[in-house]
């Protein structure tokens, strides 16, 4: 009966979708602050890169927000698995302990919804088996946020065992969800190796692998500034895209592509308008004035990662717009073979 009723309740909401408006952007961006200042990096930074694809079309959300130890243990999150963990509706805390055991969550994931399994003498609310801590996050009346130990499993039914997201099976793959058809296994490997270097911000940024690289054949390089050099950003959510972004090439290119670049040389990144400057001083390598310090921490098929100390900046405007500049074209297949050259005659 409750299921019943929250199901019709939903139902009556959507046809009042029309006349709504999407989730305000002040609330998205103190809800990005607050998450990251109360330890949920991982989905602060997510709810930065996703909010448009989410929540263009419904004023009021809940999101259950994993910890960051459950996205590292997780590894690669798809978008169909966070959209299971965000509702279409601003449910508070007394909603949820209204609702009876059995009781069905819409969620942002097709035909997928979570099961209220609070039990009588439960002291905490249970979804899906996995409780909820405490009371809410972040609540402004639009937009709800609680956090959970652990991520929602996809295929949870009273009475069936529960196996962690982990471990069970994938959603249908003719769901429909924004999502390139990559193998997403150079990401968490990537992201790995960048957490045991001291570059575990960048981590989290690729870790969450929600940029639309492009297809099967897209290869791209990472310029991955340190923690220290991240640190005084965090707290800054409207450049969480932007630093990232910045940083990354869209083309595979190793230390050896790098180290036979000329000076003057200009790379194209993800982000529009921004360029790197190569130069080089004696045997080192400079992006923008900022030096490669740790070369190849990660290379795959499609992947390169080099460590930088400090955050790219745009370099100054008389250093890139001389005629006849050289800037790198890449092809979409370029894996480190030879790199055109075309001239350029202003930026």
């Amino acid at each position: 009966m409750a299921s019943s009723f929250l199901i019709f309740s939903f139902t009556i909401f959507s046809l009042f979708l029309s006349l709504s408006s999407s989730l305000p952007n002040d609330t998205l961006l103190n809800a990005a602050d607050v998450l990251a200042n109360s330890g949920y990096l991982s989905m602060s930074l997510t709810l930065q890169l996703i909010a448009k694809t989410f929540f263009s079309y419904f004023p009021f959300a809940t999101i259950f927000s994993p910890s960051d130890d459950a996205f590292a243990l997780y590894g690669q999150p798809s978008l169909s698995l966070l959209s299971f963990h965000f509702c279409p509706v601003a449910y508070s805390l007394s909603d949820l302990q209204s609702f009876p055991f059995g009781s069905e969550i819409p969620t942002h994931l097709p035909n997928r919804s979570l099961v209220v399994t609070t039990l009588p003498s439960d002291d905490q609310i249970s979804i899906n088996d996995v409780k909820i801590d405490g009371s809410s996050i972040y609540d402004d009346g639009f937009l709800v946020i609680f956090a959970i130990d652990k991520f929602f499993d996809y295929n949870f039914k009273i009475g069936a065992q529960v196996q962690s997201p982990v471990d069970g099976p994938s959603p249908s793959s003719n769901l429909e969800c924004p999502v390139s058809h990559w193998d997403f296994s150079s990401f968490s490997e990537a992201s790995g190796v960048l957490r045991s270097r001291g570059y575990s911000i960048m981590a989290s940024f690729l870790g969450l692998q929600l940029m639309q690289f492009g297809d099967d054949d897209t290869q791209f390089t990472v310029f991955a500034p340190m923690d220290e050099a991240l640190q005084g950003h965090i707290g800054n959510s409207t450049n969480w895209a932007s630093l990232f972004l910045r940083h990354v090439v869209p083309s595979e290119l190793s230390w050896t592509d790098l180290s036979k670049l000329d000076d003057g040389t200009v790379l194209s990144t993800f982000l529009g308008g921004f360029l790197i400057n190569v130069t080089h001083s004696g045997n080192v390598l400079l992006l923008n004035h900022v030096p490669v310090i740790l070369s190849n921490m990660y290379h795959s098929d499609h992947v390169v990662v080099h460590g930088i100390p400090e955050i790219l900046v745009m370099p100054e405007k008389q250093e890139i717009r001389e005629k006849q500049e050289l800037q790198v074209e890449f092809s979409p297949r370029y894996g480190g073979g030879i790199v055109e050259e075309v001239m350029l005659d202003e930026f």
